[in-house]
């Protein structure tokens, strides 16, 4: 293990510093040598990675030479690309048929005299990754890019993990910073030539500039001098270097107070700053919003973008003021103490602690006066400390100052007046029935009318005075005397409450003396919500369309419904009706409506159900959904029966209806739509696209053809469109429209040698015929209906088979020539069919004379018809022609 792993470092380190005697460099895939390592190390890529073959580490010393190989070209290339030819760059010499040899070297002699060496093979040391981007030929050594692209922001991250010699991807040492290797081992067999093959990947613009975020916030002092510079944090960042990476920043809009500036670092980072332009107030405005652009130098440049928020932060830079420099107040001389007199409030334009403002006395208030009015340093409400005196001045003058933080005080000015009272104001005593806190009563919305709200007892505390009472403000509220006691008002509602409508009422109960004096009692009620009001759906019927063959979970709606309520009692949920399916679901929160399952047309087209929606305590209402599912082409035609087969008489007349190829198409509209063709021998069969009648375009002959075998098929009007075949069997049905045809005798001349020793009950000939027909059309009956001749009775024929025999023994009478006129007919329907033959024989020992019978023949024979039925046979007579003891002539 030792041993190995000190190959393995002395090999890295070979690798990593020696220098190549030759350093061939490709750009684009074709090579060209460098002045110096310096000059063509220079354009490389920062960050390079190599694929180094670890195998057997004793196969290294057995290496002839190592000679390395430099090429470059651009990431991305598609493959098969050339990058270059390691024999041609190597200087291997080629050698006699078609082989390869490096440059002669001295040799041996014994060598010398040895048998050529086999052809140079090529081939890489490992197959591992480097597999992946390149290629190499055996035999040629040609180096191509694979289909793996090549992407250089991806390797080079890659090697940055810095792994050491002999993993898969490691960083080499490389000429330039900026280098991203591709390195390979080669080794060339068999003189066992081991090579560094380095491939330079250079860059590309294949990536846009990138902010890290994509909103910017800068803070900006509103007192920024002009020309103040702040870093803008998060720059943007590009994979690609060089000219290729980012090289400026703009913005979209500068708001006529604002420029960007960069500024690049040791190290070529570019940062932008934004730079104030002009005057600052964020009173005026506090934030600007600009988008911020990147570009690179590629050609063309590509950019990338966020948005950048500029916001003004405040300083101390406003003061309080007031709305008036002056106030007067009227206070009564017997004014309960504690009693709000006034309120003075100041403005400061700035924002939290520059903001706060507090309340003081100026030093030229007497200190009588601030004892009987008492000033909130933080609100500016002046009340009444003290019972005022009858030696008390009538007049008060207050100074009063607002101070903010590092301002002058804002000064403004209270003058209150005292107005002495002689006698007593009426009193209003109150006796509350409903709820009240703090003065303020709480009555629910759902309150009956002629609800109680509160006793009012009206007193005169100097006794003297008649005091009347009446009731001040809007509202539906009662004020009436409460009989049978005096100076007693019972305060009630007049008409129903709603909590919707109006939440809060603010009346006063007055009470004034005949001499003008009066006093005010206010009464704030404050109505509390009860959950009247069913929930409102914005729809009450929600009509909704999807496609079949939807998505799982696919999102209908979102359902919307309201309440008038307040609180717990304006929450609304959601729930589905009963007659919903189970695969419809509705959250009960958002409302959302979905669909778990895929929903199919042909099997339910609509659905209807309904929605409802609950308050606490509950009130519902409902909705109605009205689902549609849409039609998809997903259903092929489909024929009724998979074959189809049709009886048809032959002579059947052209464009005859033969029958109807009934299909269906599950699918609706344009995608049910089918439309009917023959594939084959549609030059005699047509069909009826819309009825699905086929027909014959030309007469049927059934002794041509006796049946024909269709595909028809059926194509819908889907897009793409769908289609299925179906095929059709047509028997065509024989009628009688062939007579029966003679086959022997062949002519009506013909005539045969009967001798007259022919023994009775010979067969002497026979009559052959057939009939094309089929069935009962081609059974064929024989049957003798004319005769001449000295004796022809003696003959008869078998109306089955048409053999002819001789019934009786010749006699000398009988020499001569005997006619016989045979019918042949079928049993065809409705009429049968017949044809005629003239049998001749001829009684005698030999021909002697044959011009004298077919002298004989030639004569139109004299025959009476006979009008006597054959014997029906049921066979037909399809038969070969059995021999005779009778010769041919």
């Amino acid at each position: 293990m030792r041993g190995r792993g000190g190959a393995r470092r002395s090999r890295a380190l070979a690798v990593s510093w020696r220098p190549a005697t030759w350093h061939p460099r490709l750009d684009m895939g074709r090579l060209s040598r460098p002045s110096s390592c310096s000059t063509s190390q220079r354009n490389l890529p920062p960050l390079f990675l190599f694929f180094l073959f670890v195998g057997p580490f004793h196969c290294l010393a057995s290496y002839s030479r190592a000679t390395e190989l430099l090429y470059s070209l651009n990431e991305g290339l598609p493959a098969g690309v050339l990058i270059g030819s390691l024999a041609e760059d190597l200087r291997l010499a080629p050698r006699a048929a078609g082989r390869l040899d490096p440059q002669p070297q001295p040799q041996p002699p014994e060598r010398a005299r040895a048998e050529p060496s086999p052809p140079l093979s090529f081939s890489l040391a490992s197959r591992g990754l480097s597999g992946q981007y390149v290629t190499l030929d055996n035999r040629s050594g040609e180096l191509h890019t694979s289909a793996q692209e090549i992407d250089r922001e991806a390797l080079c991250l890659e090697g940055g993990a810095g792994a050491a010699w002999g993993d898969s991807i490691a960083i080499s040492s490389s000429p330039s910073s900026d280098s991203c290797l591709l390195l390979l081992d080669v080794l060339v067999l068999p003189q066992e030539y081991f090579r560094f093959v380095k491939i330079a990947i250079r860059d590309i613009n294949d990536n846009a500039p990138q902010f890290p975020v994509s909103q910017i916030s800068v803070w900006v002092p509103e007192n920024a001098p002009v020309n103040t510079r702040l870093a803008i944090e998060h720059p943007a960042m590009d994979p690609d270097i060089g000219t290729n990476g980012v090289q400026t920043y703009r913005l979209l809009d500068y708001h006529r107070v604002f420029t960007l500036d960069v500024e690049e670092n040791e190290n070529g980072e570019r940062t932008p700053y934004l730079i104030v332009m002009g005057l600052l107030d964020r009173e005026a405005q506090d934030q600007y919003v600009s988008i911020i652009i990147a570009e690179d130098g590629g050609s063309p440049p590509l950019l990338g973008s966020a948005t950048l928020t500029i916001g003004i932060s405040d300083i101390n830079d406003n003061c309080p003021l007031f709305a008036d420099s002056q106030i007067n107040v009227t206070v009564y001389g017997n004014a309960t103490v504690g009693t709000p007199i006034a309120a003075v409030q100041a403005v400061d334009r700035d924002l939290g602690t520059n903001a706060q403002i507090t309340y003081s006395y100026s030093q030229k208030v007497p200190q009588a006066s601030k004892d009987l009015f008492h000033l909130d340093e933080a609100t500016g409400v002046i009340k009444l400390s003290s019972t005022i005196g009858g030696s008390v001045l009538q007049t008060h003058k207050l100074t009063i100052l607002a101070n903010g933080p590092g301002c002058i005080p804002a000064v403004i000015t209270a003058l209150v007046s005292i107005i002495k009272v002689v006698f007593r104001p009426p009193e209003i005593v109150p006796r509350y029935i409903a709820n009240e806190i703090d003065g303020v009563v709480y009555l629910k919305e759902l309150e009956p009318v002629n609800t109680p709200i509160a006793f009012f007892t009206i007193r005169d505390p100097e006794g003297k005075y008649q005091v009347n009472c009446y009731l001040d403000g809007e509202g539906p509220f009662r004020l009436s005397p409460y009989k049978p006691y005096n100076n007693e008002y019972l305060l009630e509602t007049t008409k129903p409450m709603d909590y919707e409508l109006q939440q809060f009422y603010e009346i006063a109960v007055v009470a004034w003396t005949s001499e003008g004096f009066h006093v005010k009692k206010i009464i704030k009620v404050q109505l509390l919500d009860d959950n009247d009001n069913a929930p409102v759906f914005l729809q009450p019927l929600i009509e909704l369309t999807i496609e079949e063959n939807n998505a799982p979970h696919a999102f209908l709606t979102k359902l919307h419904a309201t309440d008038a309520d307040s609180g717990e009692r304006g929450q609304v949920s959601y729930f589905l009706g009963h007659d919903a399916p189970s695969y419809f679901s509705l959250d009960s929160v958002t409302g959302i409506l979905t669909v778990s399952t895929q929903l199919d047309r042909e099997e339910k087209e609509k659905y209807r159900y309904t929605s409802v929606d609950c308050g606490k305590p509950p009130r519902e209402s409902v909705a109605t959904v009205a689902l549609t599912v849409l039609d998809k082409n997903d259903n092929s035609p489909r024929f009724i029966n998979k074959d189809f087969s049709f009886f048809v008489p032959e002579n059947f007349p052209g464009y005859g209806e033969i029958g109807v190829i009934s299909v269906t198409d599950a699918d609706a509209g344009r995608n049910g739509w089918v439309a009917l063709s023959v594939l084959n021998q549609s030059d005699i069969f047509v069909i009826d696209t819309g009825k699905g009648m086929l027909r014959a375009k030309v007469s049927l002959d059934r002794e041509q053809q006796s049946s024909y075998t269709l595909w028809v098929e059926a194509v819908d009007g889907g897009e793409p469109a769908l289609s299925s075949t179906a095929k059709i069997t047509i028997l065509l049905l024989d009628i009688n429209d062939n007579p029966p045809l003679v086959l022997f005798p062949q002519s009506n001349m013909s005539y045969l040698l009967v001798l007259p020793s022919t023994l009775p009950g010979s067969p002497v000939t026979e009559v052959y015929a057939v009939d094309k027909d089929t069935g009962m059309n081609a059974v064929i009956a024989y049957s003798i209906i004319g005769r001449r001749g000295p004796r022809p009775e003696s003959f008869r024929i078998d109306p089955k088979t048409g053999n002819i025999t001789l019934e009786e023994a010749l006699l000398q009478t009988d020499y001569g020539l005997h006619r016989l006129l045979v019918k042949v007919s079928d049993h065809g329907y409705p009429e049968p069919l017949y044809s005629t033959v003239m049998v001749n024989l001829f009684v005698n020992d030999t021909v002697s004379n044959e011009s004298y019978i077919e002298s004989l023949l030639r004569k139109e024979p004299d025959i009476n018809i006979e009008e006597k039925e054959p014997q029906i046979s049921i066979e037909p007579t399809h038969r070969k022609v059995e021999s005779v003891s009778c010769m041919p002539t």
